[in-house]
């Protein structure tokens, strides 16, 4: 008997097996019965033994084993499987397990008549073994996207949660530090006060945007005619009081207008600031430097200072990961999300431009340009 009749044949004892195997995954099989338990093995034993049937040529054998197989548009077992195992708590290492005692179950028990050929036997198991790999995949795949769906519905609502408490305490801080009656150590513990709340609504608003491009929406624009001049002036003064202690330089032409997202553009300004401020060395000037050239808008950031490492400059806009001038990703409290430029790439894509980054001896630039007659479409 071939391994796809067998399969068909002993399909209860198969699905015993794994039933018994599924009741040992604890916690999340301590309350399923016999149905939840099985799940959706049977639909994908019977997809494998109907995959075993079919003639699979050398080239079909080759893409398998590449992981390149047809993929089919309506949703597997394997996937809906790894779905309802997700939402019933099981880890995704149970769920792999589960795989693997259903491989050994199946060869353990098939034992190949004298009929079948040692050929015949190993093209046998090694399909088998192609199609659990698959459904193993399919289920790996669907798991993890359900886990990332989850987390960022998560961090949606705790972003847009925080937003209000914090807001609350910015307000009080700010209303308290307009009494002129307060004494120099209150104003400066409220000042604080002030500060970390505006810093920490900052960071929700990050996270919040960050959110919206791992949803597939992406950041949203509203472009309307303006000045970039005005924009890029007011976040350098803002800086300027920010960080007291550093340069912070600006040369621009009179004007510049285009259509653009004002509070988008101050966001990436002032990302692209704080991270000249962060990385760059202390001693040494900001510049910031504003033109336009052949109809589009050009806005550089330098700082002087060691430069980013080859290693490190193409993880520089990947999200949750900031990195030191040696090339090592940063941890800890100090370090922050590190969203700050995935977040300013972002809004620049949304604005159909680009960042460039060049980063020598003397120093490192990050140049945004943004055409000036963005439609208001986007």
């Amino acid at each position: 008997m071939r391994l796809a009749d067998f399969i068909l044949k002993n399909i209860e004892p198969i699905l015993q097996k794994w039933e018994d195997f599924a009741k040992t995954l604890t916690p999340a099989a301590d309350c399923m019965d016999s149905t939840e338990l099985r799940d959706h093995a049977e639909q994908m034993l019977r997809a494998i033994a109907a995959d075993l049937k079919t003639v699979q040529s050398h080239e079909e054998r080759v893409l398998r084993s590449h992981g390149e197989a047809p993929r089919d548009e309506n949703e597997t077992a394997a996937e809906t499987h790894a779905d309802t195992r997700y939402a019933s708590g099981f880890s995704i290492g149970q769920m792999i397990a589960e795989y693997r005692a259903l491989r050994t179950s199946v060869l353990v028990l098939w034992m190949p008549p004298d009929h079948v050929s040692q050929e015949q036997e190993i093209s046998d198991v090694v399909r088998f073994n192609e199609a659990i790999d698959q459904s193993l995949a399919e289920s790996v795949v669907a798991y993890t996207n359900a886990v990332d769906a989850a987390r960022n519905v998560f961090l949606g609502i705790l972003g847009h949660d925080l937003r209000s408490p914090l807001g609350a305490i910015s307000l009080s801080s700010e209303l308290i530090l307009g009494s002129d009656e307060l004494p120099p150590k209150v104003t400066k513990n409220v000042t604080r006060i002030f500060t970390s709340a505006n810093r920490s609504i900052k960071i929700v608003g990050d996270l919040l945007d960050f959110t919206r491009t791992q949803l597939g929406s992406g950041i949203p624009v509203r472009v309307e005619l303006g000045d970039l001049v005005p924009v890029c002036a007011g976040m350098v003064e803002e800086a300027r009081a920010v960080h007291p202690e550093r340069k912070i330089e600006i040369q621009s032409d009179y004007r510049l207008l285009g259509n653009f997202d004002r509070a988008r553009m101050e966001q990436v300004i002032a990302n692209l600031i704080g991270n000249a401020i962060q990385h760059g060395d202390t001693d040494a000037p900001i510049l910031v430097t504003l033109k336009s050239e052949r109809g589009y808008a050009f806005v550089s950031v330098r700082n002087e200072g060691l430069p980013i490492e080859p290693s490190a400059r193409a993880m520089l806009f990947d999200p949750m990961a900031r990195h030191l001038r040696a090339g090592k990703e940063e941890y800890g409290s100090g370090a922050g999300l590190g969203l700050g430029l995935y977040i300013a790439s972002a809004i620049v894509t949304a604005h159909r431009g680009n960042i460039e980054v060049e980063s020598v001896a003397s120093g490192t630039t990050f140049t945004v340009c943004i055409p000036l007659n963005l439609s208001a479409t986007v």
